[in-house]
């Protein structure tokens, strides 16, 4: 199974969408996929969508997946990573109208850079291939997978101020 998470942000990620479905009906994806769309306005008939999940329910999908695929937000992708899993990360960008700036292009570039735990993906088009060779590419990635908030909350906080500063 393919979980595909675009989180709660408020401007629609129909780009990722479409392109599931279009993975779907090439047959690059024959899995089943559940999708939790947020407030994307997007419909299909290949996949499963919800709207919005509970915490346990994402949970639920996250630890039975094969494959996640996220959008740029931290929450999302750690919460993959907490599971011992590599994601897929596709940044919403702006110039898509799918967030009011690049901070999760630039995001996902560093911790790509730093930790080397997930699959970004900047161009949609590539997510095809990426799906085609998942095992192989994600065993490439660190296994240096753990919870460390503490941490993450001080990268966090320097990498804001550092933001903030520019």
């Amino acid at each position: 199974m393919i979980f595909v998470t675009v989180g709660t942000h408020e401007q629609s990620f129909n780009r990722l969408l479409r392109k599931i479905d279009e993975l779907i009906e090439k047959g690059i994806i024959t899995e089943k996929v559940i999708v939790q769309s947020g407030f994307s306005n997007y419909s299909s008939n290949f996949f499963e969508i919800h709207k919005f999940l509970s915490m346990d329910k994402m949970e639920k999908y996250i630890k039975q997946a094969r494959i996640i695929i996220t959008h740029g937000g931290p929450a999302s992708f750690i919460a993959v990573l907490q599971q011992n899993k590599i994601p897929i990360v596709i940044p919403r960008q702006k110039k898509y109208n799918e967030h009011i700036n690049d901070h999760q292009v630039s995001f996902v570039k560093f911790i790509s850079q730093k930790k080397d735990n997930i699959i970004p993906i900047y161009n949609i088009d590539k997510l095809g291939r990426v799906l085609i060779h998942y095992d192989e590419i994600s065993k490439k990635k660190s296994q240096n997978i753990y919870s460390n908030n503490e941490s993450f909350n001080k990268q966090l906080s320097d990498i804001i101020d550092e933001l903030l500063e520019k």
